[in-house]
C-alpha cells in the first residue's frame, strides 16, 4: 500500500492538538508505516514538497498569515481536517470577538491587551512592526475561511481520538468516532 502524505499546522492555537498527536505514544511507529509527514512542525518542513492526502489544521485565524497558511493547506491537501475547538469554533482566541463593542473593535482589543494598567508597558505602545502579521477584524474559524472535510472535536482531542480518525482516513474511510471519544462533560 502506498503511504499517505500528511501535513499539519498550528494557526491561532496552543499546540495542544499536536501534543495529542504525539500522545498516540508508540503507535506513532505504526502510523509511520502508513504515512509520511510533509509540511509540519513535527519534521520542521515549512513548505509543501508535493500534494498531500490529509491536512490537519489546529487553531483558528487571527491574522493574515493564518488565513494564508489555511488557504495554502486547502490548495495542497485532498482532505482537510479541523482538529480541536480552536479550529472548529475559535476556542479561547475567539473570546476576543466578544470584548469588542466600539466602532473600532480591533483597536479596543489591542488597547485592552497592551495599554491597561495590568500590563507593564511604560510607553503605552501597541506593537506596530512591519514584521508582525496584520491582525484580522475578528477571529475566524477554519470553516469560515475554507471548506473543511472533517472535524475532530476536543480541547485538545485525546490521542486515541486522533489515532482512530487518522486510521480511518488512511484507509480511505470517513472517521466514525465513538461517542465516548468525543463526549466532554
Amino acid at each position: 500500500m502506498k503511504k499517505k502524505r500528511i501535513a499539519t499546522t498550528s494557526l491561532a492555537g496552543c499546540f495542544g492538538c499536536h501534543m495529542s498527536l504525539l500522545d498516540i505514544d508508540e503507535r506513532i511507529f505504526d502510523l509511520l508505516e502508513l504515512v509520511e509527514f510533509d509540511r509540519s512542525p513535527l519534521n520542521d518542513l515549512k513548505k509543501f514538497t508535493r500534494r498531500c492526502d490529509i491536512g490537519l489544521i489546529e487553531g483558528g485565524c487571527c491574522n493574515e498569515e493564518n488565513v494564508h497558511v489555511l488557504r495554502e493547506f486547502r490548495q495542497n491537501c485532498d482532505i482537510l481536517v479541523a482538529v480541536g475547538q480552536c479550529a472548529i469554533m475559535g476556542g479561547l482566541p475567539v473570546m476576543r470577538n466578544a470584548i469588542m463593542h466600539s466602532d473600532d473593535p480591533l483597536r479596543e482589543c489591542l488597547e485592552e491587551a497592551y495599554c491597561t494598567p495590568k500590563v507593564l508597558n511604560p510607553e503605552n505602545q501597541i506593537p506596530n512592526d512591519p514584521a508582525l502579521p496584520l491582525l484580522l477584524d475578528k477571529v475566524y474559524t477554519c470553516v469560515d475561511v475554507v471548506k473543511i472535510d472533517y472535524q475532530i472535536p476536543g480541547c485538545p482531542p485525546s490521542g486515541e481520538t486522533i489515532w482512530q480518525a487518522l486510521n480511518a482516513l488512511v484507509r480511505n474511510e470517513a472517521p466514525a468516532l465513538d461517542y465516548a471519544l468525543i463526549k466532554y462533560d
